[in-house]
C-alpha cells in the first residue's frame, strides 16, 4: 500500500500536471469503486469543473474541484481518492512521440525516453478523467488498480473533516505542528505502548507505514520491541529526527516500489535502492553484517538488526 511519500509524490505531481485542468468526462469499468453516489450522478456532478490542486491528509488524496457556476451559492465539492493496496494514477497527454519533448539527452544523441505506461503494472486501467488544460490540450487522469480495492468519493469539501477515517488521523508526521516537543507529550500518553507499534498506530501519528518504520527504527538504533517508557530523551530526540529525514529522503525519491507502487508518469520509486533493513531478512545488516531478523507486529512484519538496534 502506497504509504506517505508515495502518496506525497503523486499529489506533488497532480499540482504540476494537472491544476487548472478542466473535467470533461469520466470512464469506469468499476462502478463499485465509486462511493455513496451512482457512476451517472458522479460523472454528472464532476463534469465541466476545474481542479483547483491536490492535496495529501495521511495517506489519504484530495483534489479540490471549482464550482460549475462561479455564481453558485452550493458548497464546493473535492475528490476523496484512496489508492489501497495496488492503486496509482497515472496522467497523460496526447504528444506526438516523435517530439523532442519525448526525447532525452544520452552521449550528446537524442533517445527515446522509456514509456512506463507500457508497463504491465500500469495496465489496469479501471477509472479515467478526461481532462482539458486551458489551451485546450487534452490529457487525462487514469486509476490502475489490480486488486480493484480503491476508493473514490465525491464530497462537500467543508465535510472532508468529518470523515471517519480522516477525523481519526493523529497529527501529521511531516506537517510543521509535528514538532519534538508535541512528540514527546505523544509518548508521554503511550508511555505503556511498544515502540513499533506506535509508529504505525495512525490516530496516534499519521503517515508512517511498515516499510518507513522498519527504516526510521534502523537509523534510529532502537529495537522496535522497546517500551516507550524506556527510551532515553536522546533516543526520543533520534527518533524523531529520523522520522523526518527518513520520509523526506524517501519523498526526495519518489518513494518506494517494492510492489505495485508506480508515479504519475508510471515511473517506479527509487527508495527500494537504499532500504537497509525492510524485506532483507536473512541478508547481512549493511552497517555490521549481522543478519537481518523479521518479526511479526501488530499482523505486519517488522525487519530489524539485533546488533544495531538496541
Amino acid at each position: 500500500m502506497p504509504e506517505l511519500p508515495e502518496v506525497q509524490t503523486v499529489v506533488d505531481d497532480l499540482n504540476k500536471k494537472i491544476k487548472g485542468d478542466k473535467i470533461a468526462g469520466f470512464w469506469s469499468d468499476w462502478k463499485k469503486t465509486i462511493k455513496k453516489m451512482s457512476g451517472v450522478k458522479f460523472t454528472s456532478e464532476i463534469k465541466g469543473r476545474k481542479i483547483l490542486g491536490a492535496r495529501r491528509i495521511g495517506k489519504n488524496i484530495f483534489i479540490d474541484l471549482s464550482e460549475k457556476d462561479s455564481n453558485s451559492k452550493k458548497p464546493k465539492k473535492t475528490l476523496y481518492i484512496h489508492l489501497k493496496m495496488t492503486g496509482h494514477l497515472l496522467v497523460k497527454t496526447h504528444k506526438n512521440s516523435k517530439s523532442k519533448s519525448n526525447l532525452r539527452v544520452k552521449n550528446k544523441r537524442l533517445e527515446p525516453k522509456k514509456n512506463y505506461f507500457n508497463d504491465k503494472v500500469n495496465q489496469y486501467i479501471h477509472h479515467i478523467w478526461y481532462l482539458e488544460d486551458k489551451k485546450g490540450k487534452k490529457k487525462t487522469l487514469e486509476f490502475s488498480d489490480l486488486r480493484k480495492f480503491g476508493k473514490i468519493m465525491l464530497l462537500d469539501t467543508k465535510k472532508i473533516e468529518e470523515l471517519p477515517e480522516i477525523k481519526n488521523l493523529g497529527m501529521d508526521v511531516m506537517s510543521k505542528s509535528f514538532t519534538l516537543k508535541k512528540f514527546k507529550k505523544i509518548l508521554e500518553k503511550k508511555n505503556k505502548g511498544t515502540t513499533g507499534l506506535i509508529l504505525m498506530d495512525q490516530t496516534v501519528i499519521a503517515g508512517i507505514g511498515n516499510i518507513y518504520r522498519s527504516e526510521i527504527l534502523f537509523e534510529a538504533g532502537i529495537n522496535p520491541n522497546r517500551k516507550v517508557v524506556k527510551l532515553k530523551k536522546d533516543e526520543i530526540k533520534k527518533l524523531f529526527y529520523q522520522i523526518k529525514k527518513v520520509l523526506r529522503k524517501a519523498i526526495k525519491m519518489r518513494g518506494t516500489s517494492d510492489s505495485d507502487y508506480r508515479d504519475t508518469s508510471g515511473a517506479p520509486g527509487r527508495f527500494h535502492k537504499v532500504l537497509k533493513v525492510y524485506r532483507r531478512d536473512g541478508k547481512k545488516c549493511k552497517k555490521c553484517a549481522n543478519i537481518i531478523k523479521r518479526i511479526k507486529m501488530g499482523q505486519r512484519s517488522v525487519f530489524y538488526c539485533s546488533q544495531c538496534q538496541k
